[in-house]
């Protein structure tokens, strides 16, 4: 970073509205052109995006959760710069990480929906996988660029922004970037190995439960109540950065389900003498816990889901209607500006040719739609206005959502998507198999855009605060959407060939299973239980009305249990290193410390997961032997839970003592 032309700090007025006349001046002079598209920058971008994709692919498929990629890819493209001693890295770091950034949020796009497709048995491929990605983060960033200014200038200090200014905060800490880099690296390190120890050799197991005492046996035989907890350090990181507010609200909706619901589907069902709803195959009296979560509770968790979702679309419609007129005036209206001189942080592409863009990639989709997927006329008109339509809509719910809470409610809006289009396209006459292989590829297309244009509007804010050409990240955000579409593809194949996703030991990916219990009634007149979706939906509303996120509870109830309890921990661990001394910025600086430490636990346990997982694919073709690393025995048995507590407890104490050590810096 070049002293001369750029100061260490944020300006005062950097997270505050700004008065009448006042104006916001970013860390890189406007007047002032700096290195930014390098080929340093855009090749370090590229190969963080292929390795966060696969990272963020594996942790979304087997708990749920995409974590965010931006804050690791910062701390890595500013220690790389430190490291190389390389100088005005500042603009060329805001391109690594946002051309970085297209991992996490192509993923969710991809994941959420596209192994619906092989849980339902329907046919599904490479191509189809990348094009919706493709294509939905396509139109995810143009749809955004209109109102760039809405959410980034014109919102400046109401809107606030926490991942990015999280984020921005990291890019400014140039001379501390290499220490930083090293706190990850090891983090990174020790969450891996430990994660891939229970993984690939089974020394302890992954899930603790109660069963392992005689007495919690017990009780789950009779009463169905069992507590569950996956020791995994890439979880317990996630629940670090979550924060104690939100994990808890997460594990309020996962004790709900299993010390509430289950024991109470138990208690009505255990002296029926048929199955318990029209889905159900087994007596609820000769179900285990995991099994009448499955079969019943869930559903209510998916209702919360749906209804969350629709909440959040209910609070963002005066944003919905001001995004048609914003869009106007941006496309219609602009003309008369064209002449006016325009600094360099507010130079987009040019409208007209946005325009262009969003036309060329409607067609495309069109293209894809009527040559790869429905293979009808009509029906690939229809399946074009859902995603335009639904797409336009939805995205700048999305991008609000996330500059206020810095989380994208897309699993929720993708639900609504995917019985929109299965009504939609029910009524056209398309149904069946390739009804649902189309909702699905529709609604994939959709939540990548949707996802996409979440994340957009992180890296535009982060580059507005710094003083970046948001036309150069606009441009170049293309190619970090077309590597990750590729690169997330192919993880998904290669999970499928490895866990698969259903079964036993398969993936989790709770948001695809959802997307395919919601799907397969609409689309194959199944029964569907909509009283189970209505008790959900219902919780939803009641926790609106007492200003509880309907959503975050939700997916609580939804996801399993030892998935959510580790969040809880992680959050419980954030908030007490934040809070042992009335030091301010003693507990900042510990927070922060952590938060290194969390993402480092979160990425090594991705990628060692990823790594593992390409390894159990190439023992089918080779004399690996992976295989026969596991001791399963001993994974399974009560020593190996009370050897997984024991080194869960070793790993916590870990993170704590370390980040307490930021007392020292």
């Amino acid at each position: 970073m070049d002293p001369e032309t750029t100061t260490i700090n944020l300006p005062e007025n950097a997270y505050k509205e700004l008065k009448e006349g006042e104006e916001y001046s970013p860390i890189m002079d406007r007047a002032k052109t700096y290195p930014e598209v390098t080929p340093w920058s855009v090749g370090w971008g590229l190969v963080m995006s292929v390795l966060f994709s696969a990272a963020a692919a594996y942790s979304g498929l087997k708990i749920g959760q995409v974590f965010e990629a931006a804050i690791p890819i910062a701390i890595l493209a500013v220690g790389l710069s430190t490291a190389f001693r390389r100088q005005n890295s500042l603009g060329q770091n805001v391109i690594i990480q946002s051309i970085g950034a297209c991992s996490g949020v192509i993923v969710a796009g991809a994941i959420f929906t596209i192994p619906a497709l092989y849980i339902l048995d329907l046919p599904a491929s490479f191509y189809q996988v990348f094009f919706a990605s493709v294509l939905g983060g396509c139109l995810g960033i143009l749809f955004m660029i209109p109102f760039r200014k809405y959410f980034v200038k014109d919102m400046h200090g109401k809107l606030p922004f926490p991942e990015a200014t999280a984020t921005t905060e990291i890019l400014l800490a140039g001379e501390k970037g290499g220490k930083q880099a090293g706190v990850l690296v090891v983090s990174g390190l020790i969450g891996g190995v430990f994660d891939f120890i229970f993984s690939a050799f089974g020394w302890w197991s992954e899930v603790v439960t109660t069963r392992m005492f005689a007495w919690g046996h017990a009780l789950a035989d009779r009463t169905k109540m069992v507590f569950k907890l996956d020791v995994s350090a890439m979880v317990f990181g996630l629940g670090y950065i979550v924060g104690l507010k939100y994990s808890a609200i997460i594990a309020a909706g996962s004790f709900l389900s299993w010390f509430v619901l289950i024991p109470l589907f138990y208690e009505v069902g255990q002296g029926l003498v048929a199955p318990l709803g029209a889905t159900a195959t087994k007596l609820v009296a000769d179900m285990s816990a995991e099994e009448i979560f499955r079969a019943y509770v869930r559903q209510i968790g998916i209702g919360g889901i749906a209804m969350a979702g629709i909440v959040g679309i209910i609070r963002s419609s005066k944003i919905i209607a001001g995004a048609f007129k914003l869009a106007y005036t941006e496309i219609f209206h602009r003309h008369g500006m064209d002449g006016k001189s325009v600094s360099r942080t507010q130079t987009d592409i040019k409208m007209m040719f946005n325009v262009l863009l969003i036309l060329l990639t409607a067609l495309a989709i069109f293209v894809f739609f009527y040559a790869g997927v429905v293979f009808n006329l009509v029906h690939a008109i229809v399946g074009l206005l859902i995603v335009v339509v639904v797409s336009f809509l939805f995205t700048t719910v999305a991008a609000n959502a996330t500059a206020i809470v810095g989380t994208n409610p897309v699993s929720g809006m993708t639900l609504m998507t995917l019985i929109l289009s299965s009504f939609v396209l029910v009524q056209v006459g398309l149904s069946g198999t390739s009804g649902m292989v189309s909702a699905l590829i529709i609604g994939g297309v959709v939540c990548t855009a949707l996802s996409v244009a979440g994340g957009f509007i992180t890296d535009l804010k982060i580059g507005y605060w710094l003083g970046s050409t948001p036309k150069k990240q606009e441009s170049w955000k293309f190619l970090g959407v077309l590597l990750s579409a590729a690169t997330v593809g192919g993880v998904i194949l290669i999970l499928n060939q490895t866990y698969g996703f259903k079964g036993e030991g398969a993936m989790v990916a709770p948001q695809a299973n959802a997307m395919a219990a919601v799907i397969q009634p609409l689309m194959s007149n199944t029964p569907a239980p909509w009283m189970l979706y209505a008790v959900g939906a219902i919780i939803a509303l009641i926790l609106t009305l007492v200003k509880i996120p309907p959503l975050a509870f939700a997916l609580g109830m939804y996801i399993p249990q030892e998935l959510n309890t580790p969040l809880l921990l992680g959050g419980i661990v954030s908030w007490w290193v934040t809070t042992r001394t009335s030091d301010e910025k003693l507990n900042n600086a510990r927070f922060s410390r952590g938060t290194l430490i969390a993402s480092g636990f979160i990425a090594g346990g991705a990628l060692f997961g990823v790594f593992y997982a390409f390894l159990r694919f190439l023992d089918q073709f080779t004399q690996i032997g992976v295989s026969t690393w596991m001791n399963t025995a001993w994974a399974e048995s009560a020593s190996g839970e009370i050897s997984g507590l024991i080194a869960f407890a070793a790993l916590v104490g870990y993170a704590i003592w370390d980040t307490m050590k930021a007392n020292e810096e």
